[in-house]
């Protein structure tokens, strides 16, 4: 009996693990950290309460994280009575279990910042303290952490570190932002230390890296508080960086790589840019920069020629002509989050408001919209769309919406 029951396990393991393997939404903002969901046959317009309601939880803690979604369960990170959680739901909200994951963010905007990141059964977390975690994804059992400051010589910053985690084959990658360690490369079933690099000696800031493949190498790219830095994922080198215009530090929005060219887009003062990468990687150069585009930390997508973003000042979404950087439309509806599914945009303003908007060639038609239907304050956090369900997380509340057309 003993025997079957370790087989029934045994099994039962491998075909969750397969089924998160098989998953395209791991990460922070999508499969490519690009705010792209790829979902098909969703609704065009929405009643005017918003689509259906599915299922909504309360109590996964004060926080602005996402949501991940795969297989068939759900995983948010959050804070309540000062410690940070774990927390594996079912697909209809059931919750499955709960792990402590240490300290969180108690000064400001108090609550867990980072989402987690899995690959292949593992999960990995960072906390606003700067502790990561490997979780097994199927019992939650705790793999191995590494603290931030203590043990990689890290320096927090003014609102608690906040990256989503980033991996590449074996390799987990977190910026501690020390004067020796601004950068460090760790083993993801072990935790050890691979390679460390110094980079600029600069403190780091709020962004999730991105990653480029190129054939002769891959990069990392991120920001630190007065630069935006692109490292050898192999080895740590430091390839090219491109000085912050401004002394804000709030950097928020995770960079995109496209057809030999980056964006990103810094509320510092730099506004948006765009940079030819050469074909080795090794060098960067400027093609345009747009000062007035005042985008913090709502994130940023591109569809056909056209970048979709939030305007801080003013208040607004806003479109940009990719080859020309000049804003080229906008759309009142507040400031905040976007992502892209089915051809159309998803905002989620700091109000609560969420939108529906169709892009047209730089163009944005608002077509519907609802409240939020929980939550005071600032709504943060990035939408996640997967298999047809929207999900929306303020604070301890999450909800599911079925947005998939009939």
């Amino acid at each position: 009996m003993r025997s079957t029951t370790k087989t029934i396990l045994f099994i039962s393991a491998l075909l969750f693990s397969a089924s998160l393997s098989a998953q395209k939404i791991t990460q922070f903002r999508g499969p490519d950290r690009n705010g792209i969901y790829n979902e098909t046959n969703l609704l065009k317009t929405w009643p005017a309460g918003g689509p259906a309601q599915m299922w909504k939880v309360e109590g996964v803690g004060n926080g602005y994280s996402s949501p991940i979604i795969t297989g068939d369960r759900v995983y948010v990170t959050g804070e309540i009575d000062s410690i940070g959680y774990l927390f594996a739901y079912d697909k209809k909200g059931s919750l499955i279990w709960k792990k402590k994951t240490g300290r969180e963010w108690m000064e400001n905007f108090t609550g867990s910042r980072s989402t987690p990141t899995l690959v292949d059964g593992l999960m990995y977390v960072e906390t606003s303290m700067g502790r990561i975690i490997c979780f097994d994804a199927i019992d939650g059992a705790e793999k191995w952490s590494v603290e931030m400051v203590n043990d990689l010589h890290g320096i927090n910053v003014r609102f608690g570190y906040a990256e989503g985690l980033l991996v590449n084959d074996n390799l987990v990658y977190c910026f501690p932002g020390g004067p020796d360690t601004n950068a460090v490369a760790l083993d993801r079933f072990s935790g050890k230390i691979v390679w460390i690099s110094k980079a600029l000696g600069d403190s780091t800031s709020y962004t999730s890296p991105a990653l480029i493949s190129l054939p002769s190498c891959k990069i990392i790219v991120n920001f630190t508080i007065h630069n935006i830095i692109g490292l050898d994922a192999a080895t740590g080198e430091l390839l090219w960086s491109s000085h912050l215009k401004g002394i804000g530090d709030i950097h928020g929005n995770t960079s995109l790589y496209e057809n030999g060219c980056l964006y990103f887009l810094a509320g510092s003062g730099t506004g948006a840019v765009k940079l030819a990468l050469s074909g080795n990687g090794r060098t960067i150069t400027e093609i345009w920069k747009n000062e007035t585009v005042t985008d913090v930390h709502g994130g940023f997508t591109k569809a056909g020629n056209f970048i979709y973003a939030s305007q801080y000042k003013p208040r607004r979404y806003c479109s940009i002509d990719a080859a020309t950087g000049q804003i080229t439309d906008s759309l009142k509806f507040d400031k905040g989050a976007l992502i892209l599914a089915d051809d159309m945009l998803y905002l989620y303003t700091e109000k609560g408001m969420v939108g529906l908007v169709k892009p047209d060639n730089g163009k944005m038609e608002l077509i519907s919209s609802f409240k939020m239907p929980v939550g005071t304050k600032e709504y943060f956090t990035i939408p996640v769309i997967s298999e047809g369900v929207l999900y929306l997380r303020h604070g301890s509340a999450m909800l599911a919406y079925d947005i998939r057309a009939k």
